[in-house]
């Protein structure tokens, strides 16, 4: 859709369109950022449930398969977190098209590969998940996990990916042993 159609359909006037946002790219990012910002306080409210470490870490991926306050019936199955994901969505296109639009995804992507490191973390701190890989390699290599998974559902419009991977969570989250040649960053 164009940028035309948007305003026509809102009843904006394309000067105004260009008050506010110096390009259409420039609006791009606004979106990008106002998502990024959304997911994260999103996040912030389903970790501020009570639990342990390891508890706050699964709530989150199980969102991933299920969103806890959405509701569903048998004409609205329940939609995860994955379904919604613009980094799932957007990542390959808008980092070969818009450098501006790239930024905010990664460095959203970053706030949240920090956010499960530190649940990483807690967690061994509760003694809820034992010590092993660096956190920060462990939370990047289960979020590569499930943005695949999440690529994998869409094109298969199956959730067996999104299942598999968190069972592989679980196993990965209940290793004692650092992989070798594990890279921290």
């Amino acid at each position: 859709m164009g940028l035309m159609e948007i305003l026509k359909e809102c009843g904006v006037p394309k000067g105004s369109f260009y008050h506010y946002f110096a390009s259409k790219e420039a609006f791009g990012c606004a979106l990008l950022q106002q998502y990024v910002d959304e997911y994260i306080e999103k996040l912030a409210r389903l970790l501020a449930e009570t639990g342990n470490g390891r508890e706050s870490l699964m709530r989150y991926w199980n969102a991933w398969i299920a969103d806890p306050t959405s509701s569903s019936d048998s004409a609205n199955p329940v939609q995860g977190w994955a379904d919604d994901c613009l980094v799932v969505k957007l990542a390959a296109e808008v980092a070969d098209l818009s450098e501006d639009m790239r930024r905010v995804l990664d460095a959203g992507v970053q706030q949240l590969l920090a956010r499960i490191a530190a649940l990483i973390d807690e967690a061994r701190e509760d003694g809820s998940v034992p010590d092993g890989a660096p956190s920060p390699a462990l939370a990047r290599m289960l979020y590569q996990m499930w943005l695949g998974a999440a690529l994998l559902t869409k094109l298969s419009q199956n959730r067996m990916p999104l299942h598999q991977a968190l069972i592989a969570t679980e196993t990965l989250l209940a290793c004692d042993q650092t992989p070798p040649n594990v890279p921290i960053t």
